[in-house]
């Protein structure tokens, strides 16, 4: 089963220094058929003005990653940790048991990025912080494993090790770049094109479009135009 969640089709929400689109129930955005997709909670793709950002907020028992796509935000947190994150890198931040943040756009550019929030394997974490680069060859024509849960078998693989059941692939893909990815029939799978045009087990997909998958076995990604991809597999 593979149901298209249109670009336009997300809840939308501009506030002049941020314009965000939800792609699940977020904020003054409530819709019950709409509340998340396996453990995955919320994609926020947000695009944040030059020197305003998100000031000091708290989460608690959440898993969350940003993935910049332009720009650069900074983060800085009660655990005492402060980099700015850009294009090509990747940030992990396990709230577990309370953490308060800041995420600020200290540039004159406008910054781009996905937050993503999963549900984390269990409550009461200790909160914990990360943040890698991927080479940009990594990601060239392929999915490259972004993060797995920790203590998995491929962990060692990915970029970031999740405290959730969740896998997360990305990729860019253009021309004739192609790939295949299997899938358990009994999990969950998401697909988030983050931008450009790309074909997907033959739909179609235009920046901010989504796929939803249950009960499916593979995936066959092609035809990019300009085009990176995030893949989740997630618990059913």
């Amino acid at each position: 089963m593979i149901t298209l969640r249109p670009s336009l089709a997300r809840g939308h929400a501009q506030h002049g220094w941020l314009d965000s689109y939800h792609s699940f129930s977020f904020a003054d955005y409530f819709d019950p058929a709409h509340m998340g997709w396996g453990n995955l909670r919320v994609i926020n793709d947000d695009r944040v003005a030059g020197h305003r950002g998100f000031g000091l907020h708290g989460h608690r028992d959440m898993e969350i990653v940003t993935y910049m796509l332009a720009g650069e935000l900074t983060h800085r947190d009660s655990l005492g940790h402060g980099a700015a994150i850009r294009p090509g890198e990747v940030q992990r931040m396990s709230a577990g048991t309370g953490v308060r943040h800041s995420e600020m756009n200290q540039a004159t550019e406008t910054a781009h990025l996905l937050q993503i929030w999963l549900l984390p394997a269990a409550r009461d974490l200790p909160p914990s912080y990360d943040q890698q680069t991927i080479a940009p060859a990594d990601k060239r024509g392929r999915l490259h494993l972004v993060g797995a849960p920790a203590g998995a078998a491929d962990a060692a693989q990915a970029t970031l090790q999740l405290n959730a059941d969740a896998r997360l692939w990305a990729g860019q893909f253009d021309g004739d770049e192609s790939a295949t990815l299997a899938l358990d029939p009994a999990r969950k799978a998401y697909v988030h094109l983050a931008r450009g045009r790309l074909t997907v087990n033959g739909h179609a997909l235009e920046a901010g479009d989504a796929l939803l998958l249950a009960q499916e076995s593979g995936l066959v990604i092609g035809q990019g135009e300009d085009a990176e991809v995030l893949v989740f597999d997630l618990e059913a």
